[in-house]
């Protein structure tokens, strides 16, 4: 299989530029540079590069959403908060390989005549923000930033921005909000951030990892990367897996991947041969899986087919003998803490899940307790400005559908049945 990403993330010599350059860094930049602008998107198009933030937009489908008009300036703003549970994959481009994202960043905005970039850190990620830092002002040292962009005319600047640890940051509008220095809110839409952004100029929004597969494609075509993956999903993507497995970490895998052989092959497997119960497949927001329906492929659609999505490729294992019930308390417990407040559905059904299922998982469990979370699921779902209303929702729906009996149970047997206790 071809590497797009691990190739420059296999250990720290990649972090610095000389590093990078000496594997054919900046190089897939002066290409560009010396390429029609359009014909650098066109790329991305047929690469059938889908967002790799959650959503699985097409991503040179949302380059197109940009204004036709060039009268204003526009922003490239780069989301690296990465705040999702189980999502740890854009942290190990930003240690090991912080130039290919600012490569990535100088190819998109040459292509998209953007000369202002902006990098949103999470507040936790204080060595990588050293890090990233450092790796920028290389590439304004070396002339891959900066005024005159390899002698192109085109000047680019590019800012680190940190933000201060708040999950609700990741959602583009919240980011673009943050960033301004304002609450981090989400917008209501429309307009959207194309039309009306950052600063209130027009405004691509991408996450970390989707930027830093660019200087690949540009390098060796859209239909090379996308052949590496499968129809509507191209090349390679990053996969976090972690729980109980034997060997717990980050893996480039195209995206035809089985599940159940990321976990088994892949992962190694379950440590000490114990039993899988249930998988939360693209971080802590998406639907979970029972052990029986892991044999799935990887991709979006396929995912969607399942009722469940590939999410951040956030493979979270659950071993036999787990508390589906407390484990799902946690996940309201994250959820309701990390609701920003503005819209009442979220704010209020959050804040009742964390204690419904809190008061089961601790034997205090009424009859009509389980009803009632699914009642307030469906009240939460569409109904607020953005999607952490969904992304609490959807857990707390799957997890009652597929292992209800321990819900029952926790009720009437007025304890938990495998001796958790808060």
């Amino acid at each position: 299989m071809e590497t797009v990403l691990t190739t420059h993330l296999a250990d720290d010599r990649y972090r610095r530029i000389d590093g990078y350059r000496g594997s054919g860094g900046y190089e897939a930049l002066r290409k560009a540079v010396s390429m029609p602008r359009e014909s650098i998107v066109e790329e991305v198009r047929k690469a059938n590069l889908r967002g790799r933030g959650g959503a699985g937009f097409p991503a040179g489908v949302k380059w197109g959403f940009l204004p036709k008009d060039f009268s204003r300036p526009r922003v490239l703003v780069v989301n690296a908060d990465e705040g999702e549970p189980g999502t740890f994959k854009d942290r190990l481009i930003l240690t090991r390989g912080p130039h290919l994202l600012v490569e990535g960043i100088a190819i998109t905005c040459y292509a998209l005549a953007i000369h202002s970039a902006y990098i949103y850190i999470r507040g936790e990620y204080v060595l990588e923000a050293r890090i990233l830092e450092e790796a920028v002002a290389e590439a304004y040292a070396a002339g891959f930033l900066g005024k005159d962009l390899l002698g192109s005319g085109f000047d680019l600047d590019v800012t680190v921005h940190r933000g201060a640890g708040a999950y609700i940051c990741g959602e583009e509008t919240s980011t673009i909000n943050s960033l301004e220095g304002k609450r981090g809110w989400p917008r209501l839409k429309p307009p959207f951030p194309a039309s009306v952004g950052a600063f209130g100029l027009p405004t691509l929004v991408n996450n970390v990892e989707t930027l830093a597969d660019v200087p690949w494609i540009v390098a060796n075509g859209g239909e090379r990367f996308a052949a590496l993956g499968c129809e509507k999903n191209g090349g390679t993507r990053l996969v976090g897996v972690s729980g109980p497995v034997e060997r717990p970490g980050v893996y480039e895998l195209p995206a035809n991947v089985n599940l159940r052989d990321v976990i088994y092959d892949i992962a190694g497997g379950l440590r000490g041969g114990k039993p899988l119960k249930a998988v939360i497949p693209g971080g802590s927001s998406t639907p979970v899986l029972r052990a029986e329906e892991i044999d799935v492929t990887f991709d979006i659609e396929s995912m969607a087919k399942i009722g469940t999505m590939a999410g951040t490729s956030g493979v979270i294992v659950i071993p036999e003998g787990t508390c589906m019930v407390r484990a799902l308390s946690v996940l309201m417990n994250f959820y309701a803490h990390e609701s920003c407040g503005q819209c009442s559905p979220c704010r209020e059904g959050t804040g009742w899940l964390r204690k419904i299922t809190g008061r089961i998982e601790a034997g205090e469990g009424r009859p009509g307790d389980v009803e009632l979370i699914l009642d307030l699921c469906d009240n939460m779902m569409g109904r607020t400005i953005c999607a952490l209303a969904d992304a609490a929702a959807m857990p707390a729906q799957s997890f009652i559908w597929k292992f209800r009996e321990e819900f029952d149970r926790h009720i009437a047997e007025r304890k938990c049945p495998f001796g958790n206790s808060f």
